[in-house]
């Protein structure tokens, strides 16, 4: 959990928040929220940071990627939260930040990220940035089993596997969650992965 300013600096953080992100509280503080966050959150992020700070919204949640350390990415849901004060002017925003999990080898998680959550290797393989581009194209499961040489059933196990990991129920959403997450490039066509997001 942490405090921002209306203009999103963070000015206060719990343990756990700095730990999240890899980080020190020297390091953080002071500093903007967008910077612990995956470049491609962000214009989803201002538009319902605009919500609370210009349209009086109290809350909202959102999927978002994390910066854990330089290198790494976590995938988690930020929820903020508008406090006001007496003239119901803004005064403060307080995120959460709930992982789904640490995007790193284990060895590189400190002791105490991995009692709250689990390691993984990665958000996506190579393999799975793949087939992601393909299902955001509209390619069949036929035509992605014959385009990676893959069977249909290794096909489907990769995408199983990320509507698993993106907590979503079908393409449609698995597509959605990932342009919304910034795992997709929002200005390429056919579509591209996001460099970074895969090994």
């Amino acid at each position: 959990m942490a405090s921002l300013l209306p203009d999103l600096t963070v000015v206060a953080a719990n343990d756990e928040f700095f730990e999240q992100f890899g980080r020190s509280s020297a390091d953080v503080c002071g500093r903007g929220l967008y910077e612990l966050l995956h470049p491609g959150t962000q214009a989803v992020l201002d538009r319902h940071f605009a919500g609370l700070v210009k349209h009086g919204h109290n809350r909202f949640a959102e999927r978002v990627l994390g910066m854990y350390g330089p290198d790494n990415l976590f995938s988690g849901e930020l929820t903020a939260v508008a406090v006001r004060g007496e003239t119901d002017e803004l005064s403060s925003i307080v995120v959460l930040v709930c992982p789904d999990g640490v995007i790193a080898e284990e060895a590189e998680v400190p002791e105490q990220g991995r009692r709250r959550s689990r390691a993984r290797k990665a958000l996506l393989t190579e393999l799975d940035g793949r087939i992601l581009e393909g299902v955001a194209a509209g390619a069949s499961t036929v035509q992605l089993a014959s385009r990676l040489y893959l069977s249909r059933q290794g096909v489907e196990y990769h995408v199983g596997s990320m509507l698993r990991k993106l907590r979503v129920s079908n393409r449609p959403a698995l597509v959605s969650r990932a342009y919304s997450m910034g795992l997709l490039a929002a200005d390429c066509w056919p579509p591209r992965v996001v460099p970074g997001v895969v090994t």
